[in-house]
């Protein structure tokens, strides 16, 4: 966790008091939906979806958790529930601090069953879904992007509906598209996404949301900005370049950008993103007016950063040298978020802001380059 971040500790046992899954729980339908190729017996069942017994701590279960976000947001929730409540997993064999943290599985979300096993014998209660392909390296992919961002959703909805678990699945800031509103964008406006990576981050906002009001599923979603860290390399973002420039800064001096120098778009700090995370898992479901919530922290463009940047490294070069497709990417998506839900209903607030974003990241890269060996300039 980082230092002078603050999360608040309302018992997972709160959040269940306040599920309504069995009131809503009505109107079963006689049969799967017919493009679902497998039968899913709680949608078929009379059986409400009612959460088990409140407990002391969630049991949690990460997939997709050696990308960006998963091995931090697993350090957060052992740091508060303990160790063996939180199981990381990922299709990729870890480094070997991961295993000497807490328990690390090998999980595919695209094998239903061997998901089903994990859910079953480790009792898990919450399901935080990070495993999808991102935005560039999705449109260079899309039938594999489809096929982990979609086929492997559905898999997690189905097992998170027949087990009562509570879902966290993020959605993104590519889940907007040209059409949207962009200065800000609400959490409740025209969508149409233009990539894959955006299309299946609807299509997950809308069948958990779905899944909610018809069913009880207790699924939870917010709305990512770009995530800026250290401890993970660029993965194939539309917004990675402002990961990548600090890296640069501190070891040749110089940074060529793929987007134009004005293209902003919203940013965030990933102590935030995983604090967000949290506490949105943490808050009663009653306090809830949506499932789906836009959090925001900063907004910037690549200048600007450079900028800022430079107050520490003036030496700092950035040329521009706009790639075609992250450059359409990033002009068709908002340049700011409106989370005024967010911060009503739940108290979100985010603590770093674009200077105290730089002087981490500074610090931190500039750490990490030295215990690694490599030259910092």
């Amino acid at each position: 966790m980082q230092p002078g971040v603050q999360v608040r500790m309302p018992t997972a046992a709160l959040g269940l008091l306040c599920r309504g899954c069995l009131s809503r729980a009505q109107n079963r339908p006689g049969r799967s939906f017919s493009s679902w190729p497998r039968k899913m017996s709680r949608w078929n069942s009379e059986e409400p979806c009612s959460a088990d017994p409140p407990q002391e701590n969630p049991r949690v279960l990460i997939t997709g958790g050696l990308g960006q976000l998963g091995v931090g947001l697993a350090q957060m929730l052992r740091n508060q529930y303990g160790p063996e409540s939180v199981i990381l997993s990922d299709i990729k064999k870890p480094p070997p601090q991961v295993y000497a943290n807490g328990p690390f599985v090998y999980a595919d979300v695209l094998d239903y069953r061997h998901l089903r096993e994990l859910i079953v014998n480790n009792r898990i209660t919450w399901l935080v879904h990070y495993s999808a392909l991102l935005s560039a390296v999705g449109e260079a992919n899309v039938a594999l992007a489809r096929k982990i961002n979609i086929t492997g959703l559905h898999n997690v909805l189905d097992l998170a509906l027949e087990n009562c678990l509570r879902l966290f699945v993020p959605s993104t800031i590519g889940a907007f598209g040209p059409s949207s509103p962009r200065d800000p964008a609400p959490d409740l406006c025209v969508q149409r996404p233009r990539t894959i990576y955006g299309v299946s981050k609807v299509h997950g906002e809308l069948m958990g949301e779905y899944l909610h009001h018809k069913y009880g599923l207790d699924f939870r979603c917010l709305r990512y900005p770009g995530v800026i860290s250290v401890n993970t390399p660029p993965g194939g973002g539309t917004t990675d370049y402002a990961v990548q420039i600090f890296h640069d800064a501190l070891s040749t001096g110089q940074h060529e950008c793929y987007l134009r120098p004005d293209t902003r778009l919203p940013m965030m700090h990933i102590s935030d993103c995983h604090r967000a995370t949290v506490e949105f898992m943490q808050t009663p479901e009653c306090q809830l007016s949506l499932r789906t919530y836009n959090i925001a922290a900063m907004s910037f463009t690549p200048e600007e950063l450079a900028q800022e940047i430079r107050k520490h490294l003036p030496h700092l070069k950035v040329t521009y040298n706009p790639d075609s497709v992250r450059q359409t990417i990033a002009d068709s998506w908002p340049v700011r978020f409106d989370d005024s839900n967010a911060r009503r209903d739940w108290g979100w607030a985010p603590t770093f802001g674009l200077e105290e974003l730089v002087t981490d990241m500074l610090h931190s890269v500039r750490d990490k380059r030295t215990r690694e060996g490599f030259p910092v300039s």
